[in-house]
């Protein structure tokens, strides 16, 4: 029986339109190990997107309380 890896990569700016973000929070967010990103080259750099799903899913709004 094989095994299907499933590992999906996309670019900073694909990642940064996911999360409506600029390319610069993306790559703050992988510098602070929010986002889990591979270097393939020089200047090419992708991000997990199961690491997106995770970063979304761990921010849910329910928990937010208006001031006032």
């Amino acid at each position: 029986m094989a095994t299907t890896i499933t590992r999906k990569l996309v670019s900073l700016t694909d990642a940064a339109d996911i999360l409506a973000v600029s390319t610069k929070t993306v790559r703050r967010y992988i510098a602070d190990g929010h986002l889990d990103a591979v270097r393939l080259g020089r200047k090419t750099i992708r991000v997990k997107v199961e690491s997106i799903d995770r970063f979304i899913d761990a921010r849910p709004v329910g928990g937010w309380r208006r001031a006032g």
